[in-house]
């Protein structure tokens, strides 16, 4: 695991910009898991202006960890936001946008997301393969949309589940544990004091800290990108 921290969220977004640019320069295809949050969408934000020209995004394929079952141009739609903040400012093909189609039922949308990920990813142990995941975390721990709550999801054998949000009971849908530690690489972006007390326990190993599903992810192929506000417990 190796860890990171940043004066600022442009620091940070620098930092992965860079770590973008040398994946495409070093690959033809790279195969990404973006998360949804407030902190890619300030990342988004600075790589839509900086990286524009220079980052090959024609070379990066774009899935999502997760989606709310919203349609794409609601609010809440992690798609829309890396639309918006993203995609609207830079060149990349259509053809490479491979989102959660959450304007259909929980079910179907989980349906067809499996499908999507089984035929366009390389598989490595029998289990698609993404080059990066990125993942976020919330003030209570959970990552991509598996929640202290349903940690069993995180160990469950298909490749996609329906998460339930445990306050609003809002459906999403998530990949599982077992894709997100098959990945090549993890990067957590991570910024806010809020989410200063669950990074201390998860990283430094304290109390309760395996009921977590943050605390879940391969360690040995982790790389956390903070900002000095998560690090303040």
């Amino acid at each position: 695991m190796e860890t990171k921290i940043f004066y600022s969220k442009e620091q940070l977004a620098r930092f992965f910009g860079d770590y973008l640019t040398e994946l495409t320069l070093q690959n033809d295809v790279v195969n990404i898991a973006l998360s949804g949050g407030s902190t890619p969408e300030a990342i988004f934000d600075l790589l839509s202006q900086e990286y524009k020209d220079v980052i090959k995004w024609d070379r990066i394929k774009f899935f999502w960890g997760d989606e709310r079952c919203v349609p794409p141009d609601n609010d809440e739609s992690n798609y829309k936001m890396t639309k918006v903040h993203l995609f609207d400012h830079i060149s990349v093909p259509s053809e490479n946008i491979f989102r959660i189609r959450g304007e259909l039922t929980p079910e179907e949308a989980l349906a067809d997301y499996r499908k999507v990920v089984d035929e366009n990813l390389p598989k490595e142990n029998g289990i698609p393969q993404f080059d990066v995941v990125v993942l976020g975390m919330g003030d209570d721990g959970h990552t991509a949309s598996i929640f202290p709550h349903e940690l069993s999801l995180w160990d469950s054998p298909e490749w996609c589940e329906i998460g339930t949000h445990p306050e609003t009971g809002q459906k999403r849908i998530t990949i599982t544990g077992q894709v997100i530690n098959n990945a090549r690489e993890i990067v957590f972006l991570v910024t806010g004091r809020e989410k200063a007390p669950k990074v201390d326990e998860i990283l430094n190993r304290k109390g309760d800290y395996g009921v977590y599903p943050a605390s879940k992810v391969d360690r040995s192929k982790s790389l956390w990108l903070l900002d000095q506000q998560a690090t303040k417990g």
